[in-house]
């Protein structure tokens, strides 16, 4: 049951060079709450929370944290101190340091000069036995799986006393199995009089754990409701503005012929014996648990990393793809998983992004850039795609998730590619601008170019694939149609390790 606010935030206000981010923005939290705070890309979510956390200094409104009125502005140091932390998307530890090292981090205990370890070892048990986490101390944290991690800096937020946890995408990378242990670790500290602030753009999520919400869109607040008394039609509304009438938007085109045709491929460590084709029109959706070889498998295509054996044909001619460059000459792209890391170069221009893997076509005989040529292919890519920006000059770093995604994939589409690989195309963008996604999908099969599909929500999969293959522990274990495939067919592919014991090649039946 939850308690009194132990956060009230009134008529918050923050300003950008010429961006209004936050605009009268009311919040509340109380103890023992799981809150989710919701909203577009934009909406303003994180602007908030690292005002409340002290990374921003608000310019107008008050701040009031356990009653007490919060003069001027806070310092993280200050906000940690009045319990509040911040458990990241993307983790800060130090792989190099131990469980106990990363947990007393910037608050080690000492025996006069030296540090004492045996204290600080003894006190990290104590808090992870109370989390019901099943970790040794003296682990390196670069050993651990991302949820393990995660759940090593949940402890070490309340080993600082931490009383307002603020947790921003906390399952984006996480398996179904890990997901629910971390459900039950927030179920025991709301327990314990935590509040939680739960930022996810998973909304079917949110039934398992959250309390009320609060919807934010374009630097406003819109409303706060209890979850009990409000559905998600009208949430993904107040999100967006409007209604989404369809989630996943598919389009019926009629299936062509094979463009691309894997056979036999065989890759390290997690790839065995793969065989598929996705033809002219069609969207190949490939599902399967965390680990079950989905990436490694569309990387190996790709040329990104090395295949032990199989070959790969496009529109019936065999391509000898060793690299990347082999795939791209070839007319086989790929958007991959990390578009930050290895989509995009983010300190460089979206117009920079668009033209660097083009440059072939870009130059003359002299080496020369033609700007007019390098200009109407941007402005093509950014009308056809609806990229949203300021200016093809900015920074790729400064867009949305959504918008992010349409400059990985429109600096392919400049090449007439044939395939084109979506590595979980959806990760970290909300509702509106999924739909986006998948209606750029749809253009793509309706130009008769064959599109493979990755996605670990398997609702997604099941929504929009014309035809799913499921893999589980580097094999294809089956092949399903859409309109029969169910989330329980899907699972019980997904999991049938006794297909490498009777040796299944892991060919998709057609």
């Amino acid at each position: 049951m939850s308690g009194p606010y132990i956060v009230e935030m009134h008529n918050i206000t923050k300003t950008f060079p010429g961006v209004v981010a936050l605009d009268s923005v009311d919040f509340r939290l109380k103890a023992g709450q799981v809150m989710a705070l919701l909203g577009e890309n934009g909406a303003g979510k994180s602007t908030l929370v690292k005002i409340l956390s002290g990374v921003y200094s608000r310019d107008s409104g008050s701040i009031r944290i356990f009653g007490k009125d919060i003069e001027g502005n806070l310092t993280p140091r200050e906000a940690q101190q009045m319990g509040v932390a911040i458990i990241h998307q993307e983790l800060n530890m130090c792989s190099h340091l131990t469980v106990a090292q990363n947990i007393f981090l910037g608050r080690e205990l000492r025996k006069g000069s030296l540090l004492d370890n045996r204290t600080m070892e003894r006190k990290t048990q104590t808090i992870l036995d109370s989390l019901g986490i099943d970790l040794d101390p003296n682990t390196l944290v670069g050993d651990l799986a991302v949820s393990k991690q995660q759940m090593v800096e949940i402890a070490k937020a309340l080993e600082a006393n931490a009383k307002i946890l603020i947790m921003d995408e906390p399952t984006s990378a996480l398996t179904s199995v890990e997901i629910t242990q971390l459900f039950s670790l927030i179920r025991g500290l709301k327990q314990q009089g935590v509040g939680i602030i739960y930022i996810s753009h998973r909304l079917d999520e949110l039934q398992y754990i959250v309390d009320a919400v609060t919807i934010m869109r374009d630097g406003r607040f819109i409303v706060e409701q209890q979850f009990s008394d409000i559905t998600m039609s009208q949430i993904i509304g107040h999100m967006v503005g409007h209604e989404i009438k369809e989630k996943y938007p598919r389009v019926q085109v009629e299936k062509g012929k094979a463009v691309l045709t894997v056979t036999g491929l065989s890759a390290a460590p997690n790839v065995h014996d793969v065989s598929l084709t996705v033809h002219e029109g069609e969207i190949l959706g490939i599902a399967g648990l965390m680990g079950a070889g989905r990436t490694e498998t569309t990387r190996a295509i790709f040329g990104a990393d090395p295949k032990q054996s199989g070959t790969i044909e496009i529109l019936g001619h065999e391509a000898k793809i060793k690299r990347p460059r082999d795939a791209i000459k070839a007319g086989l792209v790929l958007a991959p998983e990390d578009r930050k890391k290895d989509g995009l170069c983010t300190k460089l221009s979206v117009r920079e992004n668009i033209a660097l893997p083009n440059l072939d076509k870009l130059v003359n005989s002299f080496g020369v850039v033609n700007r007019k040529k390098e200009r109407e292919m941007v402005d093509q890519v950014i009308k056809d795609l609806q990229v949203r920006l300021a200016s093809p000059e900015m920074n790729a770093s400064s867009l949305s998730g959504g918008n992010q995604q349409k400059v990985v994939v429109g600096k392919w589409l400049a090449r007439d590619s044939k395939v084109v690989i979506f590595d979980e195309p959806t990760r970290g963008i909300d509702v509106a601008a999924k739909v986006e996604i998948f209606q750029l999908m749809n253009k793509l099969k309706e130009q008769g170019i064959a599109v493979l599909f990755i996605s670990s929500e398997m609702t997604e999969v099941l929504g929009f694939a014309d035809r799913i293959i499921v893999m589980c522990d580097g094999r294809i274990t089956g092949t399903l149609m859409q309109g029969e495939a169910t989330q329980e067919k899907i699972l019980e592919l997904a999991t049938r390790f006794e297909d490498k014991l009777n040796g299944n090649k892991g060919i998709e039946t057609l």
